[in-house]
């Protein structure tokens, strides 16, 4: 297979699975196949997999995870600044894959392959070549300084 097209392949998984996890909080899912429903129950978890954090915080720390996660999904997806978002997206995940595994074990970050899409992320961010990402139209050619 093409690494253009793999490199797409990431963009696009990594993308639409933090607008799918977004559109869960949000109650866009169906109750069938959501796992929080509500921005209430996913505060709630947010809690679990956070229990060193102060109560009155949680709030903030879920809404800043939201945004993250909708910008980070936004630029991977039109291929802005994609070498960083995909590092920034790799650490991001690794931080929920290792707050799943300290507060309830590692079992739910190896089933919902957290730890696989963090290293997907970061594999993301060494693939240097552009392909239909906005970037190739404002990167600057090599002999302009």
């Amino acid at each position: 297979m093409n690494l253009k097209v793999i490199k797409l392949f990431l963009r696009a998984a990594i993308a639409l699975s933090f607008l799918s996890a977004v559109a869960d909080r949000f109650g866009l899912w169906s109750a069938s196949v959501s796992v929080w429903g509500n921005w209430a129950n996913f505060l709630a978890y947010t809690k679990v997999i956070n229990p060193w954090i102060p109560d009155s915080i949680i709030p903030a720390l879920g809404a800043m995870a939201t945004i993250a996660e909708i910008i980070f999904a936004l630029a991977l997806l039109v291929g802005f600044k994609t070498e960083l978002v995909a590092r920034l997206s790799g650490l991001l995940l690794l931080l929920f894959a290792l707050s799943m595994t300290f507060a309830t074990g590692i079992k739910g970050a190896f089933d919902y392959s957290v730890f696989s899409a963090s290293a997907a992320a970061f594999a993301l961010s060494l693939m240097k070549e552009k392909f239909l990402e906005v970037d190739n139209l404002i990167a600057k050619p090599d002999n302009v300084k």
